[in-house]
């Protein structure tokens, strides 16, 4: 068992290095296209903490399933607002017509 979490915290560790270093190289032109890649795989975080939390395999498994969560559906919340404040860049300015 002390192997396993070992292992978990090593994979843990190395995934956010690589995380932190993925984000950093990445153009800021091309953050909010990659914002909605990004949200999809934030739900698919959030459906598998939702079965790590409700496994049952002792508390601390309920307590990090419900803190990933919870991250998750922060990163989820601020990617769509991150999108949708893009796309009213885009969007045409109403013209005041001249009476």
């Amino acid at each position: 068992m002390l192997e396993t979490l070992i292992a978990g915290i090593v994979i843990f560790t190395l995934s956010t290095f690589l995380g932190v270093e993925l984000i950093h190289r990445v153009p800021s032109t091309l953050h909010t296209p990659l914002m909605s890649g990004a949200n999809a795989i934030s739900g698919i975080t959030v459906v598998g903490a939702l079965i790590m939390a409700g496994a049952g395999h002792g508390w601390i498994s309920n307590v990090l399933g419900f803190l990933a969560v919870v991250f998750a559906m922060v990163n989820v919340a601020g990617g769509y607002v991150v999108t949708d404040r893009m796309l009213q860049m885009f969007k045409r300015k109403p013209t005041v017509e001249a009476e």
